[in-house]
């Protein structure tokens, strides 16, 4: 096993926090929203020329604070989701669900640090970070009266309303807790909306795949039920358990396909059904606003805005309706290049962050574990835990503190950034492509990564490439 990479591991581990005087003696309700496949460039308050308006995440970004430079774990679902709740790029372990939960038991979580620290910890919404059984796109029956293990409730949350995957991944069916509430017993058709009037690729649309489904659940409800939930959540706590802060993780399933905004949403765009659906997630994060507020409880909570990867968008689309989801970036959903992780990331926290403040600088989902450690308090992660978080609290408390450099950044099994400069290597069998190579970019001179540096700096290629290299046999 290779020894290098010591100055990500060691200097991150433990990580001693010791919160600052404004937040020692008391902690503050947190609200992580978390879209899903939603792009950099769908916010209105990120790319003024969105044809998307998304007044509520718009209000967060004047009333808090806008990252510019912020990274979800990965550019797909699971690999984000891991990396958000266990502080740990996703390269340390297989992200495949076909042998159960990634998460292991006994895994610190932001979830099971907080509720050490005694926070109410609820999660609503989709998991995807598996089930034992095993649960996604099954063929088998499945029996389900044993508890489904290794989901939210043993992962350091109290209580649980969900999905196990993906709005369009079967079976379909609700989840309290570790049980189902209607069992998937009557089975759904495939769908797509690719023969339709907006001609969307396969993938896009009203798309979901075959398989079995419960008789309460219907897709265009989804959002919906949640919202009410998460509201629920809220309501609930404020009356009857005030002696705790909050700890609320809401995962939307939108606007990941399939794309079936309200009726209220249609039209509400000039982006199409994405674009409408977005809208309905926007409506989402007011309606939680709102919450707040009518509880009494906004002025006490911080509230965090994201999205887990970029939008399956193509270029077709952005001409189609002159609207870049990427916002400029290149790339998209499942791809290396920034269109694929940067994403929106908004923070709120009244008195406390600055209103109307822009930081530059460079955060990942990884590091929510340690800043959240540190703004409650908790004294030492314990060492084999977090080892990729990096708390961004004192950017949050200090509106004028300047960007400093991060630690390297393992975006995927090939991509890897240190500083302003950023390495694609090749995908596997592309080797044999005499066309493929590495590609270095970098991201303060070239955001959109259009100019490939690596023939002139290979030593900065290489350097990066060992960082990787390392980081994966560690991980492995």
């Amino acid at each position: 096993m290779k020894k290098s990479y010591l100055y990500l591991s060691v200097l991150l581990l433990p990580v001693v926090a010791q919160a600052q005087e404004t937040t020692k003696s008391h902690s503050p309700n947190i609200v992580f929203i978390l879209a899903d496949d939603m792009g950099y460039g769908d916010v209105s308050s990120y790319n003024p020329r969105s044809k998307i308006q998304t007044p509520n995440i718009d209000q967060l970004a004047k009333e808090g604070m806008r990252f510019t430079d912020a990274h979800s774990g990965g550019s797909s679902c699971i690999s984000s989701r891991y990396a958000l709740l266990t502080g740990r790029f996703a390269v340390r372990k297989p992200m495949s669900l076909a042998n159960g939960p990634l998460i292991e038991k006994g895994r610190m979580t932001v979830a099971s640090m907080l509720r050490q620290q005694g926070y109410a910890t609820v999660m609503v919404g989709k998991w995807h970070l598996g089930f034992d059984p095993y649960l996604q796109n099954k063929e088998a029956p499945v029996d389900y009266s044993p508890p489904l293990i290794g989901g939210p409730v043993d992962c350091g949350f109290e209580s649980f309303f969900g999905m196990h995957a993906s709005l369009d991944l079967p079976p379909y069916f609700y989840i309290r807790d570790r049980a189902p509430v209607t069992p998937p017993d009557e089975d759904v058709s495939a769908n797509s909306s690719i023969n339709g009037p907006e001609g969307w690729n396969h993938n896009q649309g009203e798309f979901w795949r075959a398989g079995k489904i419960a008789s309460d659940f219907k897709f265009e409800q989804v959002t919906p039920r949640f919202a009410a939930e998460a509201v629920s959540v809220i309501h609930n706590h404020a009356s009857t358990t005030q002696d705790k802060p909050l700890f609320l993780y809401l995962a939307l399933p939108s606007p990941h396909t399939p794309w079936l905004p309200l009726e209220v949403f249609r039209g509400k765009s000039r982006a199409g059904m994405y674009g409408d659906f977005v809208v309905q997630v926007d409506a989402v994060v007011g309606q939680v606003l709102d919450a707040l507020k009518t509880t009494g409880i906004d002025q006490d909570t911080l509230v965090i805005f994201s999205s887990d990867n970029g939008p399956l968008w193509y270029d077709k689309d952005r001409e189609r309706f002159r609207h870049d989801a990427a916002g400029g970036l290149r790339g998209k959903k499942f791809d290396s290049w920034e269109g694929g992780h940067r994403m929106p990331f908004l923070v709120r926290w009244p008195r406390r962050v600055a209103a109307n403040h822009v930081c530059d600088q460079t955060v990942v989902f990884s590091d929510m574990l340690a800043t959240f450690a540190e703004l409650v308090g908790f004294q030492e992660i314990p060492r084999g835990m977090a080892e990729d978080s990096v708390s961004f609290l004192p950017y949050l408390l200090n509106a004028a503190k300047k960007p400093e450099r991060r630690p390297p950044i393992i975006h995927d099994q090939r991509t890897v950034r240190d500083g302003n400069w950023k390495l694609i290597l090749p995908k596997e069998g592309e080797n044999t492509n005499a066309n493929a190579a590495a590609e270095l970019y970098n991201l303060q001179e070239d955001l959109c990564e259009r100019t490939n540096q690596v023939s002139q700096h290979p030593e900065i290629a290489q350097r990066l490439e060992q960082h990787l290299s390392a980081l994966i046999d560690v991980g492995q």
